[in-house]
């Protein structure tokens, strides 16, 4: 690898599609290649990569800062929501709903999603199960635990399967959109994943951390602005139908890491810490 080339590790689901637009269409995709190389990866992985030294730039969980502080975090990206979000649900299968639950799977590819499910159980709905980790595979968890935590594609896979499911099982699971929760639960943004770098990498290579900002802040914009066609492409990809994906994309997901997302984002560390679920609360430095 050329040694000006920053490893950038990204998220394979179709929630930082609008982000990733300059990095996987022409004519930005050719220019930026002289810059980064780009490898696909989940959530959990980008922060383990990024932690390790394994990646420059990550899209990584949110929680990641609190095991890592010393990342930077490029400014005005993010993937967000402020209301409901559709893509990190816990499903649940206790008759007594949420009260009963004594069990929760979660999803293997989750950090963030499965410390907000922690702040949720502890501090707001005062119960205490035990949380395993899972592949992401909704029959599988639901017969080890009362609940599962699902996040990205997998989440919505199984809401669109939702009714075809109860045709198919005549079971009725209850459906909980965890991002509407804590925004009921707290009035702030639920923030699930921002662009964070490695300082030290930055300074080892001739790219200026302007350049870089305006790259990674360019892609959100000409992401935005392509959200038709994103739609077309991803309802190529995933069973999910194209006006959902759009809807998806364009109101349940939020890309820009405002003054909102930041009032959030102290709350999740300050609950995170209090719950012990993170070892402190970060300070957020830009690059």
């Amino acid at each position: 690898m050329p040694p000006d080339l920053l490893r950038v590790s990204a998220i394979h689901f179709l929630n930082p599609a609008p982000l990733m637009w300059s990095f996987e269409h022409e004519p930005d995709r050719s220019r930026l290649s002289h810059r980064y190389l780009l490898s696909s990866d989940t959530p959990a992985e980008c922060a383990q990569k990024l932690a390790s030294g394994a990646a420059d730039i990550g899209l990584v969980p949110v929680s990641a800062l609190a095991f890592t502080p010393s990342l930077a975090v490029i400014p005005g990206c993010a993937i967000a929501s402020r209301d409901r979000v559709r893509s990190i649900l816990l499903v649940v299968r206790h008759p007594d709903g949420i009260a009963g639950i004594r069990r929760v799977a979660l999803d293997t590819a989750s950090l963030t999603s499965a410390v907000y499910t922690r702040i949720l159980f502890t501090r707001f709905w005062q119960i205490e199960p035990a949380f395993v980790p899972h592949p992401p595979d909704l029959e599988a968890m639901l017969q080890d635990a009362d609940a599962a935590l699902l996040i990205g594609d997998p989440a919505l896979f199984a809401l669109e399967d939702r009714e075809a499911r109860h045709h198919r099982t005549s079971e009725r699971l209850v459906y909980l959109d965890l991002a509407h929760e804590w925004h009921d639960l707290t009035g702030t943004v639920w923030v699930s994943a921002f662009w964070a770098v490695r300082p030290e990498a930055i300074e080892a290579t001739r790219i200026p951390s302007t350049q870089i900002v305006d790259d990674f802040q360019r892609s959100r914009d000409q992401g935005l602005a392509h959200i038709d066609a994103l739609a077309d492409e991803w309802s190529a990809r995933i069973a999910v139908p194209r006006e959902t994906i759009r809807t998806y994309l364009s109101e349940n997901i939020w890309y820009l890491l405002d003054e909102p997302c930041l009032a959030g984002l102290d709350l999740f560390y300050r609950y995170g810490v209090e719950c012990g679920a993170l070892p402190l609360a970060p300070k957020i430095h830009f690059l």
